[in-house]
């Protein structure tokens, strides 16, 4: 049986790009604990909690439940669930799991061939991360969830997955004259950019394509919490701040807070600017909650290809 596959083919609902990472979240989660402890079950009672708190942090706006991958997953032949009463899922009820003491595991099959080859467990989890998740949130979801892997573990599939086009980085760095388009910032040693990175806007494992207009050049910081959902691009191009982001310091107020209602910085004349349908993409699917006012700013929106300059003026922190 090819793990592999079936992990990079788990049934997940879809609909217009949605995100749907429930599934892999649960997958993901099941596989630090049986590299924890290859034996335990997941008792649903016990762990809610963890797996509403994963999907809160790394899954859709819109709030869900646990309970649906936790029964759902069965029909994928990695995991199964008992109950009191005996093998099989009572359904995706959330007091149906509770009642019934359901508790789950990876399938009998599957924690054979992990004993059998322990690195196939690290292969997993890749092809889990790469196809729902940007490379920015890896290592702090592996963290959160209390899964160790070895860098050099991969579990690529090239029948089954893309490939990157290494190019865009350098690409979307060039159309951004190497400086973040939220805050300006433009490090270097000597002469190589330090702490620029290309993100994707629509994320490339949901089909976003590694092409300059679903690009922006950004700093380490401004990157995660794009990916995130702090930060997000409106009508007009204009940088989004979500009002669920609590930053009492100065320093939070003047590099997230206060970038609310600023036109991005870039591109440079001649390229195209993030599309609509990415922007509107990230939008939905990763910016939380509702933006945070601006300062007053004219609306006009900047003309394709158009270079806009950050203010030379401060700015007041806009709440």
């Amino acid at each position: 049986m090819d793990w592999l596959e079936r992990t990079a083919t788990l049934r997940q609902w879809t609909q217009g790009g949605a995100r749907a990472p429930h599934k892999p979240l649960l997958f993901l989660y099941a596989l630090s604990r049986f590299q924890q402890d290859g034996d335990g079950e997941l008792v649903y009672s016990a762990v809610e909690e963890d797996l509403k708190q994963l999907l809160a942090e790394y899954g859709p706006p819109n709030k869900t439940t646990p309970a649906y991958p936790f029964h759902h997953l069965v029909s994928d032949g990695v995991w199964e669930v008992r109950t009191n009463r005996g093998p099989g899922s009572p359904g995706s009820a959330v007091r149906e799991l509770r009642a019934a003491g359901a508790s789950g595991r990876l399938a009998p099959e599957l924690r054979a061939a992990l004993r059998r080859e322990p690195s196939l467990l690290g292969r997993m989890a890749h092809v889990l991360l790469d196809l729902h998740f940007p490379p920015s949130l890896h290592g702090e979801l592996c963290e959160a969830i209390g899964l160790e892997l070895e860098p050099a573990e991969s579990g690529r599939l090239s029948s089954v997955q893309r490939q990157r086009d290494r190019r865009m980085r350098e690409q979307v760095l060039t159309a951004y004259e190497y400086q973040c388009a939220f805050c300006g910032y433009d490090g270097r040693i000597g002469a190589v950019p330090v702490g620029l990175e290309a993100a994707h806007v629509r994320w490339w494992a949901f089909g976003g394509p590694d092409d300059v207009d679903n690009g922006l050049c950004l700093c380490s910081l401004h990157h995660k919490l794009f990916d995130r959902g702090v930060l997000g691009v409106g009508d007009g191009h204009r940088i989004l701040v979500s009002q669920h982001f609590v930053g009492r310091s100065p320093v939070a107020r003047e590099h997230v807070i206060a970038l609310a209602g600023r036109p991005l910085i870039g591109p440079q004349r001649g390229v195209r600017p993030v599309a609509k349908a990415h922007r509107s993409w990230h939008t939905s699917q990763v910016f939380r909650g509702t933006p945070r006012p601006g300062a007053d700013l004219p609306r006009a929106r900047p003309q394709e290809g158009t270079h806009t300059r950050p203010r030379l003026s401060p700015r007041t922190p806009t709440g």
